[in-house]
C-alpha cells in the first residue's frame, strides 16, 4: 500500500511591495518587473499596476501601427500658396523679423517701474515726502532685519533621519493592512542624545531610535511587539502622525 505525504504547513511567501509575509488563505499575483518575476499581494496590486508592473497572465506583444511617411507638398500647392491674397515676398518690414516674433513698433512707451524700487531722486523725494506725511524726520529711516529662523528640535532631527531611511516603506506597507497607526516621539531615558519613534497598531507595535551624536548612522529598530499592553503609558501618547507613503511628522501643538 502506497503512503501520502501530508504537508500541515506551507511555505513563506513575501510580498515584493511592502515585504509582509502573506497570511494563509491570502492570494498573490505574480507581476513582472525588470524582467524578474514578482510577488505581490492583493492590497499592494494597485500600486504595482500603478508602477508600470506588468501581470504575468495579462503579458501580451503590443505593436503599434506603422507611422505613414509624411508627404511633401507639390510643387503646384506650393505656386498656389504663393498666388493667394495677402502673401507678398517683397515685404521687407516681415522678412527682416526673426521667425516667432512681431516686428518692434517704433515709440513704444517704457514700462513704469510699480514697484519703486527706489533708485534715483524721484524714490529718494517720495520716500522723504512720506516720512514727513508720517510724523517723522525724513532722514529717520530705519530698516528692521529679518529674524533668523529657529533651529530645529532633537525631535524634529530625529524625524527628519527616520524620514530619510527605509523604515517609512516597510510603514506604509503595514498601513495597507492594518490603517493608520499611532505614533509616538519622545527624548529616551537612558540617553539624552537618543530620541524614540514609536509606531503602533492593535496588532503589532515597533520601536525605533535616532542616536542625534550619531546621525550618519540613521534610524535603528530597538525593539517590537504583538501587544499594545506591553507599552508604557507615555508611549501611548500620540504626538505624530505617518502618511500614506509611511513618513512621520509631529504634531503642531
Amino acid at each position: 500500500m502506497a503512503t501520502r505525504t501530508i504537508v500541515t504547513s506551507q511555505p513563506d511567501v513575501s510580498c515584493d511591495v511592502c515585504e509582509r509575509r502573506l497570511l494563509r488563505g491570502e492570494h498573490s499575483d505574480v507581476f513582472l518587473a525588470t524582467g524578474r518575476r514578482r510577488i505581490v499581494c492583493e492590497l499592494c496590486a494597485p500600486r504595482a499596476v500603478h508602477e508600470g508592473w506588468l501581470r504575468e497572465t495579462d503579458r501580451q506583444s503590443v505593436s503599434l501601427p506603422p507611422m505613414r511617411p509624411r508627404r511633401g507638398r507639390s510643387l503646384l500647392d506650393r505656386l498656389r500658396q504663393v498666388g493667394k491674397p495677402g502673401t507678398r515676398t517683397g515685404d521687407s518690414s516681415a522678412s527682416s523679423a526673426p521667425y516667432g516674433r512681431e516686428p518692434e513698433v517704433a515709440g513704444e512707451p517704457e514700462p513704469y517701474d510699480f514697484l519703486d524700487s527706489g533708485a534715483g531722486e524721484g524714490g529718494a523725494a517720495r520716500r522723504r515726502a512720506a516720512a514727513a506725511a508720517a510724523g517723522g524726520s525724513p532722514a529717520e529711516e530705519t530698516y528692521e532685519s529679518p529674524e533668523p529662523p529657529e533651529p530645529p528640535s532633537p525631535l524634529d532631527r530625529a524625524v527628519t533621519a527616520f524620514n530619510a531611511s527605509e523604515y517609512p516603506r516597510r510603514v506604509a506597507g503595514v498601513a495597507r493592512s492594518l490603517g493608520a497607526p499611532e505614533v509616538n516621539v519622545r527624548s529616551a531615558e537612558h540617553a539624552a542624545s537618543v530620541v524614540r519613534i514609536l509606531i503602533a497598531w492593535e496588532l503589532c507595535w515597533y520601536r525605533y531610535e535616532v542616536d542625534l551624536d550619531e546621525l550618519e548612522s540613521g534610524a535603528r529598530v530597538a525593539a517590537q511587539g504583538t501587544e499594545l499592553g506591553e507599552l508604557s503609558r507615555e508611549d501611548r501618547v500620540v504626538n505624530a502622525a505617518a502618511d500614506d507613503s509611511g513618513a512621520v511628522s509631529l504634531s503642531s501643538t
